[in-house]
């Protein structure tokens, strides 16, 4: 009978896959001999270019969320600049505003230019003519260009200190890669757990919740952590990506990964780089949530732990594996943890370092401390100390793209705020409603639910947020929606939607890329996956916020 032999492989750490290019990647070698496999479990991991699989065009502009590698070849296509049909409707979407469509009276001009110009730069994130990049830098300088807006204006958001919160939280996503500190803690758990299919899911669904409050990045932790251990669990029970056997184990791992790791986001404030970011955006609304990361994790914990203990289960029974028992699991994970050593003076720096950046994120605005002060002080112990050196922050490119084009989006979102054409979409929807005679409730639920599945159009949860989340927000507020509830529960759904489909996030996008679920098994399981939070938020978390006082 074949023996399993398992080699943990130390393997010089570089960046995990960025946004636009988390497609491109493969985190597992494996070397069959006639009687033996051999499993290389990166500690670090290398992530290294795979093709992309079978993605819909609208996914050119590809996601924005987390962790970063050097970026890979261009396409052919790209190489030659923009593509032409992309480019054209992208351009005719904002002229079309500018040119045909009547200006309202309420509407000053340079609000309505504004406008067009930020509608061309949202179908250009959908479309994709060209890099998110690079056609949000095309936004920007057309607003410049046209003298829309004064250059201090246009770039004003870099500055903003939520979007350099998120490019840090880059950084310490590295931390826990080039440590190995996330593969151990992931190990225990299933060590601890992982006797059975179903608890070997729950193992890694907890693990991940355990570490999501430090480790800032579901596309991190997807990438880096979750999916080289659900890839070797997999194999060595027989469950191979691409092949009828994937049904066996690896399948369902994966699925039940993923759609679990949208409430672990959910849960914490500082779990995923869009939940910061609705905070900004909400409080620039007028919506201020006051000691954020309690008020967070209190209106949120409810649901969220609901959520994680049933999305395995239901996904058991809707989607079974083959195989129900993993014997092997604890004894691999053990192996595994043997052959990693002790804990190193590395991971004793990463793990006091979190304490202190999440202790200060949760008592910060006692003692006077922002979230992004917390962030660099955490980053500077880490390259005080040698867990980080600058030469891995450089190479977080990702983190630098997000810096630019993320401040680009963020900004004009600002800007239409300002010149009041958020304030007039919000009153036209909310006209729209009151003419239906709908109460705040019955309005809530079709915003929330319209906000959830335009997702389908969307590839990265934060282009979703940066291009929606203020215009949803104010119509919440202007059908007579609790300002809080409304702020939150569209903050949570920013993360739940992250399932949806093969594109609609990075890590939806990297569990897809292991070719363990096929293409039609993705879009069902994630509409059913979709349908069961909705009853799970929408029922324990109504009865939960009443009980808290939010409406």
């Amino acid at each position: 009978m074949a023996s399993l032999r398992l080699a943990v492989c130390h393997r010089p750490a570089i960046p995990l896959p960025t946004p636009h290019n988390h497609l491109r990647r493969r985190y597992l070698h494996l070397q069959p001999s006639s009687n033996s496999l051999s499993l290389s479990l990166p500690i670090s991991s290398h992530l290294s270019p795979t093709p992309r699989r079978h993605l819909p065009p609208l996914l050119a502009s590809a996601s924005a969320s987390q962790a970063a590698s050097p970026s890979p070849k261009p396409a052919a296509a790209a190489a030659g600049g923009a593509k032409p049909i992309p480019l054209l409707a992208s351009l005719a979407a904002g002229l079309a505003v500018r040119f045909l469509v009547p200006r309202p009276a309420e509407v000053t001009p340079q609000a309505w230019q504004l406008l067009s110009i930020f509608l061309s730069t949202i179908a250009g994130l959908v479309l994709g003519p060209l890099p998110v990049g690079a056609w949000a830098f095309l936004g920007l300088t057309a607003t410049v260009a046209t003298r829309t807006l004064p250059f201090a204006a246009a770039f004003g958001a870099f500055t903003n200190e939520v979007i350099w919160l998120i490019v840090i939280s880059f950084f310490f996503a590295r931390g826990f890669v080039k440590t190995g500190l996330g593969d151990r803690v992931a190990t225990y758990f299933v060590k601890w757990l992982g006797r059975s299919t179903l608890g070997l899911s729950y193992g890694l669904a907890i693990s991940e919740a355990f570490i999501a409050p430090a480790m800032p990045s579901t596309t991190a932790r997807a990438g880096g952590v979750f999916l080289p251990i659900v890839k070797s669990l997999s194999l060595s029970s027989g469950s191979k990506p691409n092949d009828p056997s994937a049904k066996k184990l690896g399948a369902y791992l994966v699925q039940s990964q993923l759609q679990a790791s949208g409430n672990s986001s959910a849960l914490f404030l500082t779990a995923a780089a869009q939940n910061l970011l609705c905070l900004k955006l909400a409080e620039e609304i007028g919506v201020k949530i006051g000691n954020p990361w309690i008020s967070w994790f209190k209106v949120a914990s409810l649901p969220a732990i609901v959520g994680l203990l049933v999305t395995p289960y239901l996904l058991y029974k809707i989607f079974p594996p083959e195989i129900k028992d993993t014997p092997e699991a604890p004894a691999l994970a053990a192996q595994k943890l043997k052959n990693m050593g002790p804990v190193t003076r590395n991971e004793w720096v990463m793990i006091g370092t979190m304490i202190l950046a999440v202790s200060l994120w949760i008592f910060g605005d006692t003692i006077g401390v922002s979230s992004v002060v917390a962030a660099m002080i955490g980053l500077s112990i880490l390259l005080l100390l040698g867990v980080l050196n600058w030469e891995d922050c450089l190479n977080e490119k990702s983190a630098w793209d997000t810096l630019a084009w993320f401040a680009i989006l963020v900004g004009l979102a600002g800007q239409l705020t300002n010149l009041g054409i958020v304030s007039w979409m919000s009153n036209c929807v909310a006209n729209v409603l009151q003419s239906f005679s709908l109460s705040w409730p019955a309005a809530f639920g079709v915003l929330q639910a319209s906000y959830f599945f335009i997702h389908y159009l969307f590839a990265s949860q934060t282009a979703h947020v940066g291009a929606l989340y203020s215009a949803f927000l104010a119509m919440h507020l202007a059908a007579g929606v609790p300002a809080v509830l409304s702020a939150l529960a569209l903050t949570y759904n920013s993360n739940l939607f992250g399932a949806l489909t093969h594109y609609s996030s990075g890590q939806s996008a990297v569990y897809y890329g292991a070719g363990y679920v096929d293409l039609p098994d993705v879009f069902k399981l994630g509409f059913t996956a979709a349908a069961i939070n909705a009853v799970i938020w929408g029922v324990v978390g109504a009865f939960w916020w009443k009980f808290l006082g939010l409406y």
